[in-house]
């Protein structure tokens, strides 16, 4: 849990407040203004309604210019960002010619494969000229090539599990794989953070969904224990299947799942586990195997492992890993498999060469020295922005680094000061994460130098002091300075 300080909660419920009524009178004027202007819909039902649309119009669209930058380069550690403009209060964004060079910390290229690689972008290239951009068909008719036959292979033997599946879109993953896998009289235990794609994948399956507090052992046990004895709803009969669903890296928090203990509930109550690695795999662990890794947990103990190719591969798509007997069902029924288009061919190559990489078939060291660097450039933009009085969310080695704001009239202002000072970041607020936690999302980069490390704790420093969310003393400045000069030794 966040504790919040009060007087934080006090001014960040205020400042909603004094939204919510302004843009309830400025609603009042439209609606008036509406009755005396004639349209075309008379009689037609509004398509846009309740507080969702008024959420967009009167808080959103004042600060859209925050959100969906477009850039026009690859999102290395520094890439172009396109100037936008408006001239009707941010209602519309208008874009310009010109660009402004910064410093990513926003994308999820978490080992810099996103950018062009020595390795990995001439073997993409080649693809494309040899199997064309698409296959232009699902896999089980035209759209199986070598590739993927090879790349499910790589996946396979890089989690550690005896088969793999892959598909062409990450949130397709978990929104089609689980309804193929529970279905009614089926239960599923998701964390109350898990992503979007889990949701949307358990409410379409069909099974009855419980959900247990975020990160916690013990209550997830209470709820398994509870819906064990009660079973399903009216007839109380047992549960065909239960499956407990929990994420490596939590991407709005940036803590590790705490899977060695859910493992072990998993096992007490044989409950099966299906873990997302979507921002763990490639990310963590002294080879890049996510969080079994990192946390000493045998492959073979989770049932059912998802990841993504969009974060660590520079590349898009996702698998499923587990059993061969897991992997050939989901082939006969997953809709994601029997009806999409499969992953493009090159984006196939991108992954299997990061792969290559990381295990260090491409001959060099290079793998690890991006891994042994995304763990320190992650450490270290932690523990100095903790030094500088910052709210920051997070484990340590991941590279997700929320910086809490809470107030909304700081969202624009973080976003923007920094964007003045060539520094890109993430905002996320109401409604991906509650409306008091609103947050700016760093994500750092094996790609990251040292020097662009310093230049960005620098800005957001700056920023932080002008934008007054500095929530907790940072420790003295001569003190600060000797660690991060040891440090940089």
């Amino acid at each position: 849990m966040i504790a919040i300080p009060y007087l934080t909660v006090l001014t960040t419920y205020f400042s909603y407040g004094l939204l919510f009524v302004f843009g309830q009178i400025r609603d009042l004027f439209r609606n008036i203004e509406g009755w005396f202007s004639s349209n075309n819909l008379q009689g037609y039902a509004p398509i846009c309604l309740g507080l969702e649309d008024f959420y967009i119009r009167r808080l959103y669209l004042r600060i859209q210019d925050c959100f969906g930058r477009p850039i026009s380069s690859a999102p290395n550690a520094w890439f172009d960002v396109i100037e936008r403009y408006s001239n009707d209060n941010n209602k519309t964004l208008t874009r310009t010619t010109k660009i402004s060079r910064c410093l990513n910390l926003g994308s999820y290229s978490y080992l810099g494969f996103a950018a062009s690689d020595e390795y990995c972008t001439p073997r993409v290239v080649e693809s494309s000229k040899r199997y064309s951009p698409s296959t232009c068909s699902s896999r089980v008719d035209g759209g199986t090539t070598v590739l993927h036959n090879q790349l499910e292979k790589y996946v396979a033997k890089f989690v550690g599990k005896p088969s793999a599946i892959v598909f062409g879109m990450g949130f397709a993953t978990n929104n089609a794989v689980l309804p193929a896998l529970i279905g009614k009289g089926g239960l599923i235990i998701s964390d109350s953070l898990n992503h979007n794609s889990i949701v949307n994948g358990a409410r379409g399956s069909g099974a009855t969904i419980r959900v247990f507090q975020h990160n916690s052992p013990s209550h997830l046990e209470e709820v398994l224990r509870e819906q064990i004895a009660e079973g399903q709803p009216r007839t109380h009969r047992p549960w065909k299947k239960i499956i407990v669903i929990v994420e490596g890296i939590y991407s709005m928090k940036g803590d590790l799942c705490k899977l060695p203990e859910i493992i072990t509930i998993c096992k007490k109550y044989k409950a099966y586990a299906y873990l997302d690695e979507a921002h763990s795999i490639g990310a963590v662990g002294k080879t890049g195997r996510g969080v079994c890794e990192l946390l000493g947990v045998e492959p073979a103990d989770v049932d059912i492992m998802m990841g993504t190719f969009t974060k660590s591969f520079g590349s898009c798509g996702g698998y499923i890993a587990g059993s061969k007997e897991l992997i050939q069902y989901l082939k006969y029924t997953c809709p994601a498999h029997l009806y999409a288009t499969s992953i493009s061919p090159p984006a196939a190559e991108q992954i299997i060469s990061a792969i290559k990489v990381l295990l260090g078939e491409d001959g060099t060291s290079r793998g690890a020295k991006k891994l042994a660097q995304i763990r320190e450039n992650s450490n270290f933009f932690r523990s100095e922005l903790q030094k500088m009085g910052f709210e920051v969310l997070g484990d340590k080695d991941s590279p997700i680094m929320p910086i809490m704001l809470y107030n909304p009239a700081k969202i624009p202002a973080f976003s923007r000061e920094c964007l003045k000072q060539n520094v890109a970041v993430v905002m996320v607020s109401f409604p991906a994460t509650p409306l008091l936690l609103a947050r700016a999302r760093i994500c750092i980069s094996a790609s990251h130098t040292k020097e662009d490390l310093v230049k960005a704790l620098e800005v957001i420093s700056q920023v932080g002091d002008l934008v007054g969310i500095k929530y907790f003393p940072a420790e003295p400045e001569n003190q600060q300075q000797e660690e991060k000069m040891l440090k940089l030794d």
